[in-house]
This record gives structure tokens, C-alpha cells and sequence, in this order.
């Protein structure tokens, strides 16, 4: 079990790894901007669609879905992906995704301690880089990501398949 604590404006965070309990504040953490309000559904019946995909991501040891946690609320999540390849000798690669923090939290650190954290787990087990993507349209995560070290330095396309 990982978990990990941090302090941010005198306020205790926990960021560890998602259980299936917190799914219902996990789907309403993606849905909960307008890009994802467009792609989430918040509909209780597509819960299981969601349970379903928690199962998958969680059973894979190349991927970790975390959770910040203030108590038992969950206030921020995202999922890294650890891609073994070819390129780069052979290097592995920490993809970070989804990540979110609650409106009422952001702007208070803990957006850039879990950037930093992802990345220090990312290079405790061995990835050589850590890479992201970012909608156009975010430019405000794009700052954000940029003070954090992250450099703009790819093009990414992508094509929907259904």
C-alpha cells in the first residue's frame, strides 16, 4: 500500500492508492470541468462502467490510480502509467494522467506536491522520464506544468477508435 502524507497551509493531505470506495468522488473529480463534463457521466448507472475500469486499472501493476485525501474525503486523483520501451535503450516511461484537484483545493500546493510525487515514484521504480499530456485548451495547467519542469516539447495526436 502506498500512502504518503503532506502538509500544505497547515492542512494535512494523504495522497494513496485509490480504493474502490472512492470511485463515486473519482468520477465527479473528472466530470467536474468543462472538458469533462462533456466525456463523464455523473448518472448512477453508469457506475458499474466506472467500477468496471477501476478493477482493470487497479489490477495492472503498470498502472497506479491515486487519491488525495483530506481525512476520508477525496479532494485530488490521477493515474500513472509506467510504459516499458524499446526507445531510449530500453527506457521506461512515466505517463501522468487525469489529474484533478477539487475546486475548493486548488491554488494551495497540492496540484504541484503531487506532480512532485509522481515523479519521485516514477523514478524509484525505474522510469528514465515523465511525460503528460494536456488539452489545447488548458493553458492555465499548461503554466502550470511548465513551472514544474515540464517542457512543451512534442506534438500529440490522437484518433478516435469507436
Amino acid at each position: 500500500m502506498i500512502a504518503t502524507s503532506f502538509q500544505s497551509g497547515g492542512v494535512e493531505y494523504t495522497l494513496t492508492r485509490a480504493e474502490i470506495r472512492h470511485v463515486e468522488a473519482l468520477i465527479d473529480l473528472l466530470a467536474d470541468d468543462p472538458i469533462g463534463s462533456t466525456r463523464e457521466t455523473t448518472n448512477p448507472e453508469a457506475r458499474t462502467i466506472y467500477e468496471d475500469a477501476f478493477k482493470r486499472i487497479d489490477e495492472d501493476p503498470a498502472q497506479l490510480l491515486v487519491t488525495v485525501l483530506v481525512g476520508d474525503a477525496v479532494i485530488g486523483t490521477m493515474q500513472l502509467t509506467f510504459i516499458p520501451g524499446m526507445s531510449r535503450m530500453g527506457a521506461t516511461r512515466l505517463q501522468i494522467e487525469a489529474v484533478r484537484v477539487h475546486e475548493d483545493y486548488r491554488s494551495k500546493g497540492i496540484g504541484s506536491s503531487m506532480i512532485r510525487w509522481a515523479c519521485e515514484e516514477g523514478a524509484r521504480r525505474g522510469a528514465f522520464l515523465a511525460q503528460l499530456t494536456s488539452d489545447q485548451t488548458r493553458k492555465e495547467a499548461h503554466d502550470f506544468y511548465e513551472r514544474l519542469g515540464f517542457v512543451a516539447s512534442h506534438v500529440g495526436f490522437k484518433k478516435s477508435l469507436s
